[in-house]
C-alpha cells in the first residue's frame, strides 16, 4: 500500500487517519504495520465500503479537500471494491537503528551469515548475497534497472532480493538506487568482500 509523502507527513501529525483504496483484495490487514518514510504505521481497521457511504468528513480525514476529489481518485481504477483503512503512527522504524549499528560482535556476524546462507541455498539463481552487497557497495544510488541488467537479472527479481538484505539492516533504499548501510559496510568488510567493477 503506497502512500504519498505529503499524506504520510499529515498522518505523522495526526491530521490524517484514513485512507481509501480500490482493491480486488486488500493488501493490508487490521493489526498489521506499514514501513514508511516517516516511520511505522499501524493498521487499525480495514473495512469494505462503497462510494455512496463515504462522507465528506471521511474524505477530509483521508487528506482530500472534498468528497468529490476522493471519488475521482478512486474512479481512476475500475476494478475491485472500495476499502476504508484507518491507520495511526506506529513509532520509529526499528530498521533505522539496526542499519546504523556498525558494531557487529561475533554472534551477530554468525547470525547474519546464517541468514544469508539460507537465502543463497534457496535461490534458483545460485549464491547471490555477497555479490549483491559488493555491487551495492560499489554503486550507490544507481538505478535498480541498471544494476539488475549488469548481472543479467530482471528488475523484479533483483529488487525482491535487495529487500531481503534491507530487512537484515544491510542496505538503505533511495530514489534512485540503494547503498550499503553502516551495518552492511561493516559486515562486508569483515567477510572480506570487495566492491565489484562498474556495471
Amino acid at each position: 500500500m503506497l502512500i504519498r509523502r505529503t499524506i504520510l507527513d499529515r498522518i505523522a501529525t495526526g491530521e490524517v487517519d484514513l485512507q481509501f483504496r480500490r482493491w480486488t483484495r486488500p493488501t493490508v490487514k487490521a493489526g498489521g504495520t506499514l514501513r514508511t518514510a516517516v516511520g511505522m504505521l499501524e493498521i487499525v481497521s480495514v473495512d469494505r465500503t462503497n462510494l455512496r457511504s463515504v462522507t465528506a468528513t471521511e474524505a477530509h480525514r483521508a487528506g482530500y479537500t472534498t468528497k468529490l476529489e476522493l471519488i475521482d481518485h478512486l474512479r481512476t481504477r475500475s476494478e475491485g471494491h472500495v476499502y476504508r483503512i484507518q491507520l495511526r503512527p506506529g513509532g520509529k522504524d526499528p530498521l533505522i537503528d539496526l542499519r546504523n549499528c556498525s558494531e557487529l560482535p561475533p554472534d551477530t556476524i554468525a547470525n547474519i551469515s546464517s541468514r544469508l546462507a539460507r537465502f543463497d541455498a534457496a535461490s534458483v539463481i545460485g549464491p547471490w548475497t555477497t555479490r549483491y552487497l559488493e555491487l551495492l557497495g560499489a554503486h550507490p544510488h544507481v538505478r535498480a534497472q541498471d544494476l539488475a541488467e549488469s548481472i543479467g537479472l530482471d528488475k523484479p527479481t533483483f529488487k525482491a532480493n535487495v529487500r531481503k538484505l534491507k530487512m537484515l539492516g544491510l542496505t538503505i533504499s533511495h530514489s534512485p538506487g540503494y547503498e550499503l548501510s553502516p551495518r552492511g559496510e561493516t559486515y562486508l568488510s569483515l567477510i572480506g568482500g570487495r566492491p565489484t567493477t562498474k556495471p
